[in-house]
């Protein structure tokens, strides 16, 4: 149950995580979500920081606890096991998360190191996703393996294209669509992370065989291999 509870933590994350990104933005009078990244709610002196800073470290907790059961349910599946390594740094990491400064005061040099860290940590973020997708591919059936190649491509096209606009945060210039373009990739992550909770939630369901039906298993094969008439016997 402990486990189970773990790969849960999963989905919990995943639906927070949408859910902060339905329900706060409106929390921000003048904040366009098409327009605006998300780091700006949480931005140096946002309104809206200090609630995104409380749910945002429940997030980061749920997706430890997601890795941590996502390895303890891996078994001697090594690319699994990654992925439990990989989600469990996601969250580790997502603790140490500085915020960025608003954009006008960084279109006046106002930035500090929190904005610099704040960069790299949104580089390593998607880093671990991309790796975290990748390796989950390989632990399921073919079907789910396309699915994520097509996650992932979703990832390098909107990420292409937050990345065109990017720059013009800093100079406080027009981002038209910046904010459209990321939450499509976030969006993504999201969905292919509940789909992955789900797997491997029905794959722990299943029972595994008892000592005795494996000791069963055993014999039968044994048996199988001996002469018609001593299996009958036996039987």
């Amino acid at each position: 149950m402990g486990r189970k509870f773990l790969l849960f933590c999963g989905v919990l994350a995943s639906l927070l995580y949408i859910a902060m990104n339905l329900f706060i933005p409106p929390l921000y009078e003048g904040y366009n979500w098409v327009t605006q990244t998300v780091s700006e709610l949480s931005a140096v002196d946002a309104p809206t920081r200090p609630l995104w800073f409380v749910l945002g470290i429940i997030y980061t907790l749920l997706v430890a606890a997601f890795g941590w059961g996502i390895f303890k349910s891996a078994g001697e599946q090594r690319s699994l096991r990654i992925v439990g390594i990989l989600m469990f740094l996601s969250g580790v990491l997502g603790l140490t998360w500085s915020p960025m400064h608003q954009r006008e005061v960084l279109a006046a040099d106002g930035g500090t190191f929190t904005d610099t860290w704040h960069l790299v940590m949104s580089a390593v973020t998607v880093l671990l996703m991309f790796l975290s997708i990748g390796f989950g591919a390989a632990a399921f059936g073919k079907g789910f393996r396309f699915y994520s190649i097509a996650t992932i491509i979703v990832f390098i096209v909107f990420g292409v294209l937050t990345f065109v606009e990017a720059p013009n945060v800093d100079k406080n210039g027009p981002t038209p669509y910046i904010g459209l373009w990321e939450r499509i990739n976030i969006a993504a992550f999201m969905v292919w992370m509940l789909v992955f909770s789900a797997i491997l939630l029905r794959h722990e369901k299943k029972p595994p065989l008892s000592v005795s039906n494996k000791e069963m298993a055993s014999e039968k094969k044994i048996f199988s291999k001996q002469d018609p008439i001593i299996k009958e016997t036996v039987l």
